[in-house]
């Protein structure tokens, strides 16, 4: 009974520990303050279900970003760079990272081990500065501090600003329109460069979604597709209270009306505004993999639990002599209710500890059901430990409740007699 008990919760304990990693909150202290603003540029024949894309065109980007109406607000985009770096020992890589604006760092509370971000005034400067991130560092300069030191990213000379702390937020939020949001558990890129600069270098984001059979989308050369209704761009604006959020809300909608009044668009305004929170459950983020498990593995330790009130009922009923001569001696049913209870809670412990064994085990094996990607989040804490034993408990006293009720029923006179 014991080493099924530890089976199923165990097997709960798993999946739960991967519905955990998929399912946090990657900036709980700010996730209700940060918000993701869309706009629909593309019209009801291009659009889902009529949701905006998830990502905006460049021109209703740079137009958010100009207008300030927030108290911070970013524009970022997924790209690639070609890393060159001066020692010879070190070839030339291609890297991921990002092209942000400079209140990207402070928004997201991006940790720094080496100097800093950039401001303002190198966003319009349109300034050749990057961000590193300490893996990069580790690889191009031994992890020492490199602020001030150069780097070529596709071919062009950069000052090293900063060198972020390690910073991997799960899942990657800030550019997932432009990264892709079936990547939202890939790792944070390794580059950060002013985003005025990144489109001078003629950068594409990863992801762009470009209606190209209609008339909105001219790809022939750069400015035009610049310009164009492809979007590629992903925004983010922190607002401290919701009444911010609603006049945030009403500038969008008029931001669309005055589009549709100039003729861009033919279509009402159709915008929409979601904090972190909300977009995350909005993405559907969690791996179906997960919640199936997650199904799979309660309904399992359903099971296990139905013979465990079977193998305790039979186990109880065994000692109705023992019963009846300790009521026959005056013991209560109170008593008979805390002893059989007890004995429960102790298997339930005992079954919590093994359980915990095996889902080390079961986490260590979780790559052979999930994504790599997926299965590299999931680890084991001491909540986890602790969790899995009480559970155990939990579970073991529920299912001995009744097999408990039957054991105190017994008669002693009656038990007295047939033995």
């Amino acid at each position: 009974m014991i080493t099924l008990l530890a089976f199923g919760v165990s097997a709960c304990m798993v999946s739960y520990a991967v519905f955990r990693a998929t399912t946090s909150d990657p900036l709980p202290a700010k996730s209700s303050r940060l918000y993701w603003p869309l706009i629909d540029n593309v019209g009801p024949s291009y659009n889902d279900q009529g949701e905006p894309h998830w990502s905006l065109s460049y021109t209703d980007a740079i137009a958010l970003w100009q207008a300030r109406k927030a108290s911070r607000q970013t524009l970022v985009y997924a790209a690639t760079w070609q890393v060159e770096s001066d020692n010879p020992s070190i070839p030339a890589m291609s890297l991921s990272g990002d092209a942000v604006t400079a209140d990207f760092f402070s928004m997201f509370d991006v940790p720094f081990r080496f100097g800093g971000g950039w401001v303002a005034d190198d966003d319009a400067r349109h300034a050749t500065v990057a961000v590193i991130s300490r893996h990069l560092n580790e690889m191009l300069f031994d992890g020492q501090n490199s602020v001030g030191q150069e780097i070529r990213l596709d071919g062009q000379i950069f000052r090293i600003g900063g060198v972020l702390e390690d910073w991997n937020p799960r899942p990657r939020f800030f550019d997932a329109g432009s990264h892709g949001t079936v990547y939202n558990f890939d790792d944070a890129g390794d580059i950060y460069i002013p985003f005025t600069r990144a489109t001078d270098m003629k950068k594409d984001s990863k992801v762009v979604f470009c209606p190209t059979a209609s008339w909105q989308s001219d790809t022939s050369h750069w400015d035009a597709y610049l310009h164009s209704e492809c979007d590629r761009i992903d925004a983010w604006v922190e607002l401290a209270t919701p009444a911010d959020a609603d006049r945030y809300r009403e500038y969008l909608r008029n931001y669309a009306a005055e589009q549709q009044r100039l003729g861009r668009f033919s279509w009402p305004p159709n915008i929409r505004l979601r904090n972190l929170t909300d977009t995350i459950e909005y993405w559907q983020v969690t791996p179906r993999a997960s919640t199936l498990s997650m199904l799979v593995s309660a309904s399992f330790l359903l099971i296990v639990l139905v013979n465990v009130v079977g193998l305790m009922l039979a186990r109880f009923m065994r000692r109705a002599s023992e019963i009846g001569i300790r009521r026959a001696l005056g013991a209560s049913r109170a008593a008979i209710y805390r002893q059989f209870l007890i004995e429960a809670a102790t298997m339930g412990c005992v079954g919590g500890l093994l359980g915990a064994a095996l889902t080390l085990l079961g986490v260590w094996g979780a790559g052979g059901l999930f994504e790599p990607n997926v299965a590299r989040l999931v680890h084991v804490d001491t909540s986890l430990i602790s969790l899995t034993v009480l559970v155990a408990i939990a579970a073991t006293v529920i299912s001995a409740l009744y097999p408990t009720w039957r054991a105190a029923q017994t008669q002693p006179a009656w038990q007295i007699k047939i033995n």
